[in-house]
């Protein structure tokens, strides 16, 4: 059974940071690419970037490129989001998904605000 468990939300400040970590379970990791979404409110979901096989990130959404970093560690079976230079724009419920099995972890908050 696939599993998705994020963690590493909260509350940030504008020009902060936070990391996001999304462990996996209940398949090969190594084996397929990563994404992570998010949904602000009253927003549809977007995708935030993408990392392939290797740990080389695809794509990036352009409101986040340049801030937010993705990596993956397939020997910890865990995605992670580096998310640098926060704006009030970056709040919303960020979600790591396998694209293949359409899989999604439960989501976790982050809050940017002064």
């Amino acid at each position: 059974q696939v599993q998705l468990v994020e963690s590493g939300g909260g509350l940030a400040q504008p020009g902060g940071s936070l990391r996001l970590s999304c462990a996996a379970s209940g398949f090969t990791f190594s084996n397929y690419a990563m994404t992570w979404y998010r949904q602000a409110p009253g927003k549809e979901r977007e995708l935030v970037g993408r990392i392939s096989i290797t740990p080389v990130a695809l794509a990036y959404a352009a409101p986040v490129k340049g801030r937010f970093t993705i990596y993956r560690d397939n020997a910890e079976n865990t995605v992670f989001l580096f998310m640098n230079n926060l704006d009030p724009n970056d709040t919303g419920v960020y979600c790591c998904q396998v694209p293949t099995f359409d899989a999604w972890g439960q989501g976790i908050q982050v809050t940017v605000s002064s």
